[in-house]
């Protein structure tokens, strides 16, 4: 069962939440899906029963086609958030690690050719693979952290938070505007470029830039 861990992998003392997703907040990633800039921050979810940890195998399903990694920076929150501002926001934040958005891509762009929303490719079992979080304390810096993804050693994403286009604190007083974050949530702020498939048996790496690496494997179920 998943619980949140620090970058030691000990437990932390916050239920397990929400996760609430952002779309389109790298341009470089915008670009690669030929998508439009949003005017205001896209957001989607995933249940509890999507969390999984990552340091176990990454599980995609067998059968529903193709099956994308999204690394994404994941924010952990420790006090509840309702129209706050990002003093109040940054202040809310227990720490960050990296998730994984895995998506998939063939569904999604069925659902989207149809109107429809987008749970079916977002929101399966085991779809958000995060790591430990590593306390706020611990971070220089939200504007610069630096992370990244190596399938079969070979780098497929690398991000900087200060690309976002909507930066950490000022995304998580924009999503509290539109519906309450509470203790316990994850909030994952959009992917970089180099999203692509996974297959059984890749090997992979997610790496937060001078706190940690996690080293893993993909099966499919």
């Amino acid at each position: 069962m998943y619980r949140h861990l620090d970058n030691l992998e000990l437990p932390i003392d916050l239920p397990v939440g929400k996760v609430v997703c952002v779309g389109r907040n790298y341009l470089d990633h915008i670009k690669e899906m030929h998508a439009q800039v949003s005017e205001q921050a896209l957001l989607f979810m995933k249940p509890v029963t999507a969390l999984t940890h990552m340091h176990h195998p990454v599980k995609i399903p067998a059968d529903k086609g193709a099956c994308h990694n999204e690394i994404e920076i994941a924010v952990l929150i420790k006090d509840r958030l309702c129209n706050a501002d990002e003093d109040t926001a940054e202040a809310a934040i227990w720490g960050v690690g990296l998730g994984l958005d895995l998506t998939l891509r063939d569904v999604q762009q069925t659902l989207k050719e149809q109107g429809q929303p987008w749970e079916r490719a977002k929101a399966f079992d085991a779809s958000c693979p995060v790591s430990g979080f590593v306390p706020a304390s611990q971070v220089a810096d939200f504007q610069d952290i630096r992370f990244s993804l190596r399938v079969n050693n070979d780098i497929r994403q690398q991000g900087h938070s200060k690309d976002m286009m909507r930066l950490i604190c000022a995304l998580l007083a924009e999503i509290s505007e539109a519906f309450t974050l509470e203790c316990g949530d994850i909030v994952l702020t959009g992917t970089p470029s180099g999203v692509g498939a996974l297959t059984h048996g890749d090997s992979i790496e997610a790496v937060l830039d001078g706190h940690f690496s996690i080293q893993t494997n993909v099966v499919t179920v």
